[in-house]
């Protein structure tokens, strides 16, 4: 059984968090550690993704208040499998980039970094300034794979559902969890198959 710690931040898009939940939770052979910071759950209050705390909360096996800096998932000799942090935002970037582990989101990670297991962090802000930019240039140098909810246009999304099913594909992926998410590049000659087959039933 794979264990996987998420974290969701204060950054705008719990949707994509949650989405990540609901497949590691669909997902038997999975056990989930989840930790949501304060204002992440302001904005899942704000955000319109159907769901509220308590039902987010029931998609994990493990929940951790974001101030117990006692919990298991903030020590090195706690084993898993991967750490998510979907969305990130600058500050918690910034706070793992300089060792400041300040909350349980950063301690986690900062351990995971120095047991050297998987960390993914989806950054949800725009436009970048230098700072974020060098911060996850400085992660990213330390094996920190940086997973940015960009869509793909080459699937042809029809609904916002669908590029946020290709981002958490991508998580997925990184974590080596099979899923079968969105669909996946097949070559030009397979596209161009399926854009005219599209085109014939409009």
């Amino acid at each position: 059984m794979k264990r996987i710690v998420v974290a969701i931040s204060g950054a705008s898009g719990t949707i994509y968090g949650i989405r990540l939940l609901e497949a590691l939770h669909a997902n038997p052979d999975v056990e989930v550690h989840l930790v949501m910071s304060a204002w992440a759950k302001e904005n899942l209050a704000i955000e319109n993704t159907g769901y509220v705390e308590s039902q987010v909360n029931a998609l994990a096996d493990h929940v951790y208040d974001p101030r117990n800096m006692g919990a298991a998932i903030a020590s090195g000799s706690f084993h898993h499998d991967g750490m998510v942090i979907v969305p990130s935002s600058m500050k918690t970037i910034a706070a793992i980039a300089t060792g400041m582990g300040d909350s349980l989101i950063g301690r986690a990670a900062d351990v995971t970094l120095k047991e050297r297991r998987p960390l993914l962090i989806v950054p949800r802000e725009s436009p970048f300034n230098q700072i974020h930019l060098e911060n996850m240039l400085k992660l990213s140098q330390m094996g920190v794979e940086i997973i940015p909810p960009i869509p793909a246009f080459y699937n042809n999304p029809q609904t916002i559902d669908d590029l946020i099913n290709h981002n958490t594909m991508k998580l997925l992926d990184h974590l080596h969890i099979d899923n079968s998410l969105s669909p996946r590049w097949q070559g030009l000659a397979q596209a161009k198959m399926a854009a005219r087959e599209a085109k014939n039933h409009e």
